[in-house]
């Protein structure tokens, strides 16, 4: 792709995006829409989907950052739930699309409608993370469909990769797939589980440069993600395996590397995320002039068809891998909480394909074995593309009304206030205990202003997160945190044009300037964390 295109591509996206946040409309919808409109205006070049450059290069970033920010140890609370989703759903899903496809569309070979079935299995990772925290559904469904996100794709794509070579003629028994499943399975979490520990250690090793830690987290989900695909294995489990380790312990780099990280990864899924949907948008133009043979009103009819065996399946899979198991063990039912209905209709209808489906369907070779043409596979590439469209859509706009109607609880704000206010508690004892220890060591000594600084910063982040459940102020409508938050950022604001001002006078010079701002900079950082619900 030329330069001049790429760079509209992501400043125009990013605009859409950015203009998102000040709607009601999830980011992911309103980028599609817009994809869909300017694909057919005058002059705007096609976008064609590489999946030589969304496979390597685009998923093993938003999936390292989707791992960073999930929780390992929710995930492993509902791995049942997350695995029955994520390799029992997908497998389902290819069979039924698959079979289906092979008895509505006319000659379509059962392997190729199996490759179309294995190509819209796969609920999207962004998706579901962006609809999710868009929402702010429930915790425990939250991490379902995150961790059903992060796995999926392994699953997918190899059943793609065995109803593939069955397609083109290269051939595959039942045997083979499931021996390639589960060596691109295991082989992807060995990987990952190879290299977690190291790559921590070495951004331990390098505690006293943020620049280099952050270059190497840059680094590492492609490196895991080619590493694991180098030896046959699932380079996505790769990546998800490393990143959740990972972010669990983040806590083990210094302070410096986390805010930069956190902020330079932020940028990269924010600028990805907006360019993949729009992309997806953009290539309606390219699906319809590959279509072919089949006429408009035929093939809307099998999109139709396939659209409804995609969220019809879903339901069919997902009401009973939530009920029967507790009903029939009672391990299950001691173990885990049971999931309302409500909540496993929201699990049912939260399933947006995304850009992985449409790398898949791109990547269909354009002949078999033998050398005549793949069946059916401009057909194949406008199923993909409709299903990922209807369900982005359809699903993505009638989510928030849907669980609106349902009384879908969201989160208990004040219930997560309330443990995070006593775990705070908790650290601040252990904080003051420590720091008496060390001012009894003559060595500590300090005067007494600097010593009841140190107390009294320790009593604010005491205080601040009680502050959030106690009274507002009836003049402002602000807690007591928040004043004292605003009240903090006009005092910065005050000395920062005062280094500005002595700055253009010349009093100081800009290296200086810098220096003093940085300094004002980590300390509004922590006067907003500390109150930051």
């Amino acid at each position: 792709m030329a330069v001049m295109p790429l760079l509209l591509l992501v400043a125009g996206s990013a605009a859409v995006a950015g203009l998102a946040r000040r709607t009601p409309v999830p980011a992911p919808l309103l980028l599609v829409a817009a994809g869909l409109l300017v694909g057919y205006v005058p002059g705007i070049p096609d976008y064609t989907l590489d999946p030589h450059i969304v496979l390597p290069l685009l998923l093993p970033p938003l999936l390292h950052t989707a791992a960073l920010e999930s929780s390992y140890l929710d995930l492993r609370a509902n791995l049942r739930p997350v695995a029955l989703l994520s390799v029992g759903y997908v497998l389902f899903a290819t069979l039924a699309v698959g079979y289906v496809a092979y008895l509505v569309i006319p000659d379509l070979p059962l392997a190729a409608a199996l490759v179309l079935g294995a190509v819209v299995a796969p609920p999207d990772a962004i998706a579901a993370t962006a609809i999710a925290r868009k929402l702010g559904l429930p915790s425990r469904v939250t991490t379902i469909l995150q961790g059903e996100s992060l796995f999926n794709d392994a699953t997918a794509i190899t059943a793609y990769k065995v109803a593939l070579g069955a397609a083109v003629g290269v051939g595959a028994t039942w045997g083979e797939g499931l021996r390639e499943f589960a060596i691109a399975a295991l082989g992807g979490i060995g990987v990952g589980v190879v290299l977690m520990v190291p790559l921590h250690w070495l951004r331990r090793r390098l505690r006293d440069s943020a620049l280099l830690e952050n270059t190497l987290s840059l680094l590492i989900p492609f490196f895991a993600y080619a590493a694991a695909e180098q030896v046959g294995a699932s380079g996505v489990l790769a990546v998800v395996v490393v990143g959740l380790y990972l972010g669990h312990r983040s806590w083990q780099v210094d302070f410096e590397t986390r805010l930069q990280e956190e902020a330079v990864w932020k940028m990269v899924s924010f600028i990805l995320e907006s360019s993949v949907f729009a992309l997806i948008g953009l290539q309606l133009p390219v699906v319809l002039r590959g279509l072919g043979e089949f006429s408009g009103q035929e093939a809307l009819w099998y999109a139709v068809v396939v659209f409804t065996v995609v969220v019809v399946a879903r339901f069919v899979w997902v009401v009973p891998a939530t009920y029967l198991p507790r009903a029939l063990s009672a391990r299950v039912r001691l173990k885990e909480p049971e999931m309302p209905w409500p909540a496993t209709s929201i699990v049912g209808w939260a399933g947006m394909r995304g850009v992985v489906s449409l790398a898949l369907a791109f990547a269909i070779p354009a002949t078999v074995h033998d050398g005549d043409s793949f069946p059916a596979r401009n057909l194949v590439l406008f199923l993909t593309f409709t299903t990922v469209i209807g369900t982005l859509v359809i699903q993505g706009l009638t989510l928030p009304p849907l669980i609106r109607a349902l009384k879908v609880p969201g989160r208990d704000v004040q219930a997560e206030t309330l443990i995070e206010a006593q775990a705070q508690n908790e650290a601040s004892q252990a904080a003051e205990g420590r720091l008496e220890e060390l001012l009894a060591d003559e060595r500590n000594a300090l005067p007494g202003p600097l010593a009841d600084r140190l107390r009294t910063v320790m009593e604010r982040r005491r205080n601040a997160v009680w502050e959030r459940l106690g009274t507002v102020n009836e003049v402002t409508g602000e807690s007591a945190d928040d004043t004292y938050r605003r009240l903090a950022r006009e005092m910065i604001d005050a000395e920062r044009r005062v280094f500005v001002e002595l700055r253009d006078s010349r009093r100081i010079d800009d290296e200086m300037l810098r220096t003093l701002l940085r300094r004002l900079d980590l300390e509004e950082a922590a006067a907003y964390r500390e109150g930051a619900s």
